[in-house]
């Protein structure tokens, strides 16, 4: 699912939607590291989470 996933991208957590909108900084070895406004860098396991991508963060 987060195959996709490139740094610069806009991401939120839909199991954690309190951390707000983060910026993938880093994919590596199914790990994205990603920078949330709310709760600042947070290192992922992508096969466990599924991050939704964010087009508009208006």
């Amino acid at each position: 699912m987060n195959a996709f996933l490139e740094p610069g991208m806009l991401v939120r957590n839909p199991s954690a939607p309190e951390w707000g909108i983060g910026q993938v900084q880093s994919v590596i070895d199914g790990r994205i590291t990603v920078n949330f406004r709310e709760m600042g860098k947070m290192v992922i396991e992508g096969s466990r989470v599924s991050l939704d991508p964010v087009f508009d963060a208006g």
